[in-house]
Parts: C-alpha cells; structure tokens; sequence
C-alpha cells in the first residue's frame, strides 16, 4: 500500500524546497499517494498539533523525520512506508543512529510492530546498539500479549546456528512469561554455549502462565 506524506514548512526554511521537491516528485511516480504540505507560519496551530518545532519536518506513513533529506533518502523511507518488511529495516536503521524512542514509539502505536525487530534478533551481525535497542523494546513488553505472541518466532531462534542468537531469543522466551516457552527453553539447558545454558536456566522460572 503507498503510504501519504505530511510536510510542514516555512518560508525562511533554506532546505524545504529541496524536501518539498523531493516529494513532489514522488508523488508523481507513484512512490506516494498524497503529499500535504503546511507552512507554519500561516497554521502555527497545525504545526502545535503535531509538535512540530522546526522545518522540514516530514510524516511519512508512519514515519516521524525532521530536517533535510535527500531525494534518495525520502525515497527509502517512502519504500519503507509502504512495503511490509519496511518496518523492519526501517528499525534497523533507527536503532543504529540512536532512535531508539522512535522505535519505541511506532511499537506503542502498534504492537504487533513488535515483530519487526525479530529480524534483528536473528542477525548475528547486527551491531551491539542495534540488538542492545532491540532488547529494550522487547523487555518493554516483558510478560506482556504482544511478546507472548512472539513465542513459537523466538522458540525458532533459539534454535539458531549461532549461540549469540540463541542467547537472546532465550532471554526474550524468560521475559515472555508464556508456558509454551517451556519447552524452547528446556532445550537449551544442554546447550553447547554455557552462556546460552546459563540464560536459559535463569529464564525457566519465569516461562510460566501469568
């Protein structure tokens, strides 16, 4: 589904007319559907609303982006509006320049959201503050519906070739406080990684029914 786009500019701004041509040319091409642009100085009010306090400032589907971009960039973004394993890289991205309360933000909007960052569990080469952002968003929902759906996906993971991802999705089973984690878990109580028997054993007493 091709995602809409909000733009809020000024008259003073030097970069929203690069921001502002960005978009237009992908509405255009289709990359968008709809583009509404405000100038704040005209709707100070619009601009309140959505606490915008510097242009350009860009909702781009679900999307939060303040400052320049580039055509490039919008047309990454707007890629990952509307496809759906957007959210996903999308993730990624934030957890790594340190957006980490946007992503927490777009998974409160939308828990299932959760889900996305599975993908970065299951990535032994994602960097150590991408995978450290992931867990606080997971341990966010520690005992809680959204990560107890999450099971059979971890359970999956803990069954990964490499121990670091085993390690984490056991930890992810302990938080989940789910019963079916039981077995997921036991399974890994002989694992070849002490480390991964160590996190599995300590999650046990919380893998149970809330």
């Amino acid at each position: 589904m091709t995602a809409d786009a909000l733009l809020f500019i000024s008259r003073h701004c030097p970069h929203c007319p690069a921001v502002l041509a960005g978009l237009s040319d992908l509405v255009k091409h289709g990359g968008i559907g709809r583009l509404d642009v405000v100038n704040i100085e005209i709707h100070p009010e619009v601009a309140e609303s959505h606490a915008v306090r510097s242009v350009p400032w860009l909702r781009l589907g679900p999307f939060e982006l303040a400052g320049v971009r580039t055509p490039g960039e919008l047309a990454i973004w707007a890629r990952r509006a509307s496809e759906p394993d957007g959210m996903a890289e999308a993730f990624h991205d934030l957890l790594k320049s340190g957006g980490l309360d946007q992503v927490l933000a777009l998974v409160a909007a939308d828990t299932t959201r959760l889900a996305a960052l599975l993908p970065i569990v299951g990535n032994p080469e994602a960097s150590i503050n991408v995978r450290l952002g992931a867990g606080v968003a997971f341990e966010e929902y520690a005992g809680a519906a959204p990560l107890r759906a999450l099971v059979p996906a971890l359970g999956v993971l803990s069954e990964h070739a490499d121990p670091r991802v085993r390690a984490d999705a056991c930890h992810y089973l302990g938080l989940s406080g789910e019963i079916s984690a039981r077995p997921w878990l036991e399974a890994r109580l002989t694992d070849l990684d002490p480390d991964v028997r160590e996190i599995a054993r300590d999650g046990m007493p919380e893998a149970r029914a809330l």
